[in-house]
């Protein structure tokens, strides 16, 4: 499995950001061919109390052939595009595989 992750910083304007990601990205993501999980999860804090970080999302492709060409569709651009117009200061994305340990 390989996941693509995204990482967001708390906003400035949680009640705006929580608006546009879960009405407008989540949804536009969800769309994007290939995709066979997306797991969001809202950070609550860290063992040292407040984290600088908000929100934290994987998206599970087959492999990483799968992933690279769902990130060549129109969908996938569209949410790349997206990603990038409200949250692009914010947002740190990572592409990872899966290890069995």
């Amino acid at each position: 499995m390989a996941k693509v992750i995204a990482l967001y910083k708390q906003p400035a304007d949680q009640e705006k950001f929580d608006e546009h990601y879960f009405h407008t990205h989540a949804p536009l993501t969800r769309k994007i061919p290939g995709l066979r999980d997306m797991k969001v999860t809202k950070i609550i804090g860290s063992p040292m109390g407040k984290s600088e970080y908000y929100l934290l999302c994987e998206m599970v492709y087959d492999d990483l052939d799968s992933l690279q060409q769902a990130m060549k569709t129109d969908e996938g651009k569209a949410s790349g595009k997206d990603v990038m117009q409200f949250a692009g200061d914010l947002v740190t994305l990572m592409i990872g595989e899966e290890v069995d340990d």
